[in-house]
C-alpha cells in the first residue's frame, strides 16, 4: 500500500516533508525495509559458543597486556 500525502493549503515543503517522515515512521515501512536489508542468517549454537569463548580470550589477553 503506497503512502500518499498532498499539501494542505499553503503548507510549506519542509512541513510536508516532516509530515511525510512522521507518517513513514508510524506505518513502520522503514523499519521493515531495514530489517530485510540487513537480515543475517541465525548462527548455530556451537558458533555462538565459540564466538563467545573467543571474545573472552581476547578480553583476558588485552587485560594481561595492560
Amino acid at each position: 500500500m503506497p503512502l500518499e500525502l498532498t499539501p494542505k493549503g499553503k503548507e510549506s515543503s519542509r512541513k510536508l516533508i516532516r509530515r511525510f517522515s512522521r507518517a513513514i515512521r508510524q506505518t513502520g515501512i522503514l523499519k521493515r525495509a531495514k530489517a530485510i536489508r540487513f537480515w543475517q542468517r541465525p548462527l548455530s549454537r556451537t558458533k555462538k559458543k565459540t564466538a563467545a569463548l573467543r571474545k573472552l580470550e581476547m578480553k583476558k589477553k588485552y587485560e594481561n597486556e595492560l
